[in-house]
């Protein structure tokens, strides 16, 4: 049984198929956290909370302060004398600060539900799943707080999240509500985090926890290119293969905190969840609040086995789309192709020009709606530009009629000052009274905490692709939350409006999905702003950054694999030289680097030189082939250029040990140098592999005396390393392994 209960010690234990996690209920009454790690068969000892080692053992816990600002809390809560980061914040009626927590009951149920109005992972086909309810009361306050624990043993996964019930007769205002809170002792341990900005997000961070807290946030309105809703602790010796790492994931695509605080005593929290500032939540009586889930893992064999946890969780429990696993079409997207500057023919004619090479979709971006031909305007006015483009709906007959899927690029969170919408209702921007809003992209943000504004876009867009047959969406949000007000929202209403602003995105998404079931949707925030659990329960894909170049993918796709799989990266190969940095890489490379994502086409077709041109079809006959041993495959990071230059490898191994593919971008080429030896992984070591070099570009010089492997063991191609040749700066090479 993945949850047991030991009466007798008032302990739960929760078993994963590595790991456990037990909590103790004190004398007191309180819920403490008394070990996560590996998998143990018995329950520990409640000494192992050390009580009895603080001063004055006979006064009441709640006299002793020093008790509880060391006390393991499970759900620790803020003006009692926990002088930590509190995870719970609340006021009663008269604003008084202050909460305390006792165990009142809890039950053991088979399954899991959902939460009201937010994403959350499901059991899937997995069984054995099991939830925990911990229910905790304020007698004083007449506050209830279920803490839901849902135990997933093959993946090594344990989600938690909240619900706190208001059950007296008056208000109480909750001004903060984490998720997850977790105490352990410091083992010098450092956090891992996924850091960057636009156009270089989700760059991996390490760095030691000292003394006061490591924190991780975003007050952008959204989870940010800045700073991803991840944190993990790990031990000094952690690589790919050995070491502990505890990772949280939150599950939520707006404010967020992930925080690792060190104390005087040498005590970790670790805790996320909804960040506090500009958050406060009237609960009335009978009324119930739900915290977003945060998706926990241990991992006792270093940061690959976190990854590959993760990766299994998202793919089996956390997206919900048909298309999760299909191989998605090959899409060519007009952007780069034309920008603004496109009609109805041009956009047909790049069609049909992508039919010929094996391109399964054509997706039309922004320009296509009211009178917009720059970024200036028409924003919120979903109606076809039929000046422009003709009608849409015959367009899309003609691409289908093709063979070819049509798709559509929408921006429904925004609004143009220069638009029919914001003329009829300028009160329907997020804006404070008596300041100039702030324009970010020409544009401001619609108040989607708001139904009829949420009714009236959803309607418009519906209307869209009901009439024009349309196949896929990409869904985007090109700025930050800024002027946080809601001019049709009472003063009460303030505080919630960024997390109201979040459902009513996951509302529109939930809705657009119903509505539209066989939809291919993929999620985009100015590139990666958005990249998340949350949105990815909403679409199986996401754009993974506005940055297209192949050797600066290398990070941001790295970091991104660190959690999320490899089949909800949007990739595509873009035109050189690239856009955002100017530079200039090989078509071979930029294909490869694109395969380990969604795979796609993001350029003008007629300006490629025939030599690249005649590679396409290969490239996608080459992504049909390996989607499947991508997408479910298990992924393993060999070597990285961040660390150590001047090569990046990665590879991906089916969890069977059949076959492999293994990816090495030369980043930097060197003068006088051997071939690099990789070390692979995930093969089977007593079978025999057959090894085939799928695409290569050119060494540094020809092969000469070099002769690659054509066959290996596969313990001696994991232990004494494959041989790749000495390449130039920014050539790559794919090894397609199959056990023979």
């Amino acid at each position: 049984m993945p949850i047991q209960y030991d009466e007798t010690r008032r302990m739960f234990r929760l078993d994963t198929d590595h790991t456990s996690y037990v909590i103790a209920i004190t004398e007191a009454g309180y819920a403490a956290h008394l070990y996560y790690g590996k998998r143990v068969s018995h329950f520990p000892d409640a000494k192992l909370l050390r009580q009895d080692e603080y001063p004055a053992p006979d006064v009441l816990p709640r006299e002793k302060l020093t008790y509880l600002n060391a006390l393991p809390f499970e759900y620790p809560t803020d003006g009692v004398g926990d002088f930590r980061p509190g995870a719970l914040g609340v006021r009663n009626a008269k604003g008084q600060p202050g909460c305390e927590l006792f165990y009142a009951s809890h039950a053991v149920t088979e399954g899991k539900e959902g939460l009201p109005g937010l994403p959350a992972s499901f059991p899937g086909e997995e069984q054995g799943v099991e939830t925990l309810s911990l229910v905790l009361a304020d007698p004083a306050l007449c506050l209830t707080v279920t803490l839901l624990y849902s135990v997933f043993p093959k993946e090594d996964v344990i989600t938690r999240s909240v619900m706190v019930r208001n059950d007296g007769k008056t208000p109480l205002v909750l001004e903060k509500v984490l998720s997850a809170s977790l105490d352990m002792d410091d083992r010098n341990y450092e956090a891992i985090s996924l850091d960057g900005n636009w156009a270089r997000e989700r760059h991996i961070c390490r760095r030691p926890v000292g003394f006061g807290q490591t924190t991780v946030r975003s007050i952008r309105g959204e989870s940010s290119h800045q700073e991803n809703p991840f944190l993990a602790l790990c031990t000094p010796d952690t690589n790919e293969e050995q070491g502990e790492v505890y990772g949280l994931l939150l599950m939520y695509s707006g404010n967020h905190i992930e925080s690792a605080e060190k104390n005087q005593f040498g005590f970790m929290r670790l805790s996320s969840g909804i960040h506090p500032d500009g958050f406060s939540w009237n609960l009335g009586p009978g009324e119930t609040f739900a915290a977003p889930e945060v998706i926990c893992t241990y991992s006792g064999e270093g940061l690959g086995r976190m990854t590959r946890n993760y990766h299994d969780f998202i793919r089996g429990h956390v997206i919900r789309s048909p298309w999760k696993k299909k191989p998605r079409p090959v899409l060519i997207n007009n952007w780069e192709a034309t920008y603004f500057d496109f009609d109805g023919e041009k956009i047909y004619a790049l069609a049909k020009e992508a039919k010929q090479f094996g391109i399964e979709m054509l997706v039309l971006d922004d320009g296509w709606f009211g009178h917009r031909n720059d970024d200036n305007s028409s924003l919120g006015d979903w109606k076809v530009n039929e000046s422009k483009i003709g009608s849409l709906a015959e367009l899309s007959q003609k691409i289908h009629g093709l063979g070819m899927k049509f798709g559509l690029w929408f921006e429904p969170e925004m609004i143009s000052v220069d638009s029919d919408l914001y003329r009829a209702h300028p009160d329907w921007a997020l804006q404070v009274e008596g300041r100039t809003p702030t324009l970010s992209r020409n544009q401001l943000v619609l108040d989607l905490s708001r139904k009829e504004v949420r009714d009236t876009v959803y309607g418009e867009i519906h209307a869209v692709l009901q009439n024009a047959g349309i196949d896929y969406i990409k869904w985007d949000m090109n700025r930050n939350l800024t002027n946080i007000g809601g001019i049709g929202t009472g003063r009460e209403g303030q505080t919630e409006l960024l997390h109201r602003y979040v459902l009513g995105v996951y509302e529109m998404q939930e809705r657009l999905i119903t509505d539209f079931p066989d939809l291919l949707l993929e999620n985009c925030s100015g590139g990666g702003a958005r990249f998340d659990a949350g949105m990815l329960y909403y679409s199986p894909q996401i754009w993974c950054s506005d940055d297209t170049d192949a050797i600066e993918r290398l990070r941001i796709q790295e970091g991104t694999a660190l959690v999320y799989p490899m089949s909800a990266m949007g990739a595509h190969v873009s035109k050189c030289p690239n856009e955002q940095i100017g530079r200039t890489t090989p078509f071979d490379t930029r294909a490869n680097v694109a395969l380990a994502g969604t795979f796609g086409y993001e350029l003008n077709l007629a300006d490629l030189p025939e030599e690249d041109r005649k590679k396409i079809p290969e490239q996608v006959e080459r992504y049909h082939r390996y989607h499947a041993l991508i997408a479910d495959g298990d992924y393993y990071r060999l070597h990285t250029w961040t660390d150590a230059e001047p090569y990046d490898c990665w590879m991906n191994a089916a969890k069977d040990g059949s076959e492999a593919l293994v990816t090495y971008v030369q980043v930097l080429g060197r003068p006088s140098t051997n071939s690099a030896k990789v070390f692979l992984r995930g093969l089977l070591p007593d079978a025999r592999y057959e090894i085939q070099e799928e695409c290569g570009t050119k060494a540094v010089q020809e092969y000469g005396s070099f002769q690659p492997l054509t066959e290996g063991w596969g313990d001696v191609l994991m232990n004494a390393g494959f041989p790749v040749p000495a390449l130039g700066d920014f050539q790559s090479r794919l090894y397609a392994l199959r056990k023979i």
